[in-house]
């Protein structure tokens, strides 16, 4: 099997001359792997020693020894290119959007919490002893007022109804009404 152009490129960077020299897969193999071991057998031994301790530590001495051998040369331009790109979006950042705006149903809930606090409804006035309770109460009363429905007048209802009343405009009711035309058919 023929080799492939990159397998060509690589070990011509080893050293191998593949192209001139007509060779088997099997002999390249062979004379990469004891390449491989004249290269590594010295340092090996210290090095596994040395990932066993410190694993971060070895990743580090790993790549500086690839920088110093030439080896990441080839990915040199393709991480320029790549920081170069996240540069120009960065520079290029779309605007900031404007933030959500509150709804009215929001600003009655705050202002009914804060009628609820002032009041002596749900504990002294200035604190709320159950907030749970009087959040649900608040959220109940305004969801109703935002329908159009009735809500009590008296109790801590009344408090947060007089409290949030002027976010939602009373609506008029719709009212339906039948049809005055008599529709008959004749056979």
């Amino acid at each position: 099997m023929a080799f492939s152009n990159l397998e060509k490129a690589l070990l011509l960077k080893l050293g191998i001359d593949v192209a001139r020299n007509p060779v088997s897969r099997a002999a390249v193999k062979t004379a990469v792997s004891m390449v491989g071991r004249q290269a590594v057998a010295p340092t090996a031994r210290v090095g596994l020693g040395l990932a066993r301790r410190n694993p971060l530590a070895a990743t580090g001495l790993g790549a500086l020894a690839a920088y110093e051998a030439g080896l990441l040369e080839p990915l040199e331009q393709p991480f320029e290119q790549a920081v170069m790109a996240v540069d120009e979006a960065v520079v290029q950042a779309p605007e900031r959007r404007r933030k959500k705006r509150r709804t009215q149903f929001n600003k009655a809930v705050s202002e009914g919490m804060k009628a609820v606090k002032k009041s002596a409804s749900y504990g002294k006035k200035g604190t709320i002893n159950n907030a749970r309770k009087a959040f649900t109460q608040v959220t109940k009363v305004a969801s109703k007022l935002n329908k159009g429905q009735k809500v009590p007048v008296k109790g801590p209802s009344g408090v947060i109804k007089r409290a949030i009343s002027k976010f939602f405009p009373k609506k008029k009711p719709v009212r339906r009404t039948t049809s005055k035309i008599d529709i008959q058919v004749n056979r």
